[in-house]
């Protein structure tokens, strides 16, 4: 990792930067494979599958058979971590619901708003070197609560079968239409439809560079989208208070995500360096993914600052999917958090435990996106409709205001619509 000591504010822009590939190649690929769904359906998805996955597939939907399979192959420990991270996402997102509140804005004027679910949404589950199970909960639990009538899951392929548990999980959380097919084809198969996949109205999901870019083509005209997530990435804020093995743990919970993850260490404290450099050393020798994790620190940095102020205005500036405040004074710095997707307080609160089972959603915004997204939550499942009614004495409060304010803007026909029902109520 590479090490910056008190970096100058004009330094933060470039310390901000994420790991970058060639997205012209990148985009040009994802368009052909977009294409290519959008004209051959069900046969292109297929096609993409044998290339991409190698799963030679007779049918894209799995089969209830394949659901009782995964059952059986899934230990009841895990089906009850499961059951208890539903319970804990399922609680919090409760929580979120919406209760709207007619408002008389004016004598007459009545306005308000109602909640109502998306009706066909679409889960993107990554798969690849890490099947995450966990997004399936986080994703379809929000759904199931919002009241979406519709629910698509695609998740790629492993020679023709799914992850057990994310089957497992997607029963667990109610999601009734699961789907063998990952990376840009299933994107494209959400968003246009296909004979086996139904086209939704907006698709959630996290994935690699391919996937975010496929959502972002497909957002353009066809069908909304939850956010442009993609790498993985945590900044940990720390000084001499923090545990250097939980930094270090911390750390490299993300970087085993992928090679194109990042992470970083702000820290107020000079020694705090050696010691999270040298429990980084320790535990990542430990590692099943040490490979993956090795190269994503390559990408990362360890930034020693003056004081956790400065601390906390380059991690704003960095706008991180997650950040980790390990710092004595974590309750005033998260007062002052303006940008990160999700935050987590003190020396015990790992990050592990939102990706999991706290109960917050896992699904958010990185590559800077925190700077105006948010992370998922119920509201992004639903739509908020605007209603009002106005009475003659409505008409009376604010007619005349509207006839003139039309009538300035040079749009006699909207004047004209409230002027005709002035003349029946004055």
């Amino acid at each position: 990792m590479r090490i910056i000591r008190y970096p100058a504010k004009t330094e933060w822009k470039q310390i901000a930067e994420r790991p970058h590939m060639d997205v012209s190649q990148l985009n040009a690929t994802v368009c052909q494979v977009l294409a290519e769904v959008k004209a051959h359906g069900d046969e292109a998805v297929k096609r993409y599958e044998k290339l991409f996955d190698h799963a030679d597939l007779e049918l894209l939907a799995v089969s209830e058979a394949e659901m009782n399979e995964a059952e059986a192959l899934v230990s009841e420990e895990l089906k009850e971590a499961l059951v208890l991270a539903h319970r804990n996402i399922a609680r919090f997102h409760e929580a979120q619901q919406f209760t709207g509140t007619k408002i008389e804005t004016a004598k007459g004027v009545c306005c308000w708003q109602k909640s109502v679910a998306i009706e066909k949404v679409g889960l993107y589950i990554p798969g690849g070197t890490a099947p995450l199970f966990s997004t399936v909960l986080m994703l379809a639990t929000p759904a199931k609560i919002a009241g979406c009538k519709e629910i698509v899951l695609c998740t790629p392929p492993n020679r023709e079968k799914k992850n057990p548990a994310i089957l497992v999980a997607a029963r667990i959380a109610g999601v009734g239409k699961i789907f063998k097919t990952g990376g840009v084809q299933a994107i494209g198969a959400m968003a246009y439809g296909t004979e086996s996949v139904p086209k939704v109205y907006k698709i959630f999901g996290p994935g690699n560079q391919y996937v975010m870019a496929a959502k972002q083509q497909v957002a353009l005209y066809d069908v909304a989208i939850d956010m442009p997530a993609g790498p993985s990435e945590v900044c940990v804020i720390a000084d001499e208070s923090c545990n250097p093995e939980y930094v270090a743990a911390d750390l490299l919970s993300q970087a085993e995500h992928g090679v194109d993850s990042q992470v970083i260490l702000i820290t107020t404290d000079a020694g705090m360096l050696q010691k999270v450099q040298e429990a980084l050393s320790s535990q990542l020798e430990a590692l099943p993914r040490k490979d993956i994790a090795a190269k994503t620190l390559e990408n990362s940095k360890l930034i020693l600052v003056a004081n956790t102020q400065e601390a906390i205005d380059l991690s704003n500036a960095y706008a991180p999917e997650h950040l980790i405040i390990a710092t004595s004074d974590y309750k005033d710095l998260a007062e002052k958090v303006v940008n990160a997707g999700s935050v987590f307080l003190g020396n015990f609160a790992c990050e592990s435990a939102g990706d999991y089972a706290s109960g917050t959603n896992h699904t958010l915004p990185t590559h800077g996106y925190a700077l105006a997204y948010n992370g998922v939550n119920l509201d992004s499942y639903i739509r908020k409709v605007t209603f009002q009614h106005l009475t003659a004495d409505g008409v009376r409060s604010i007619g005349k205001a509207v006839v003139c304010m039309a009538e300035n803007e040079l749009l006699e026909a909207h004047a004209n619509a409230m002027r005709l029902r002035m003349k029946d109520v004055l």
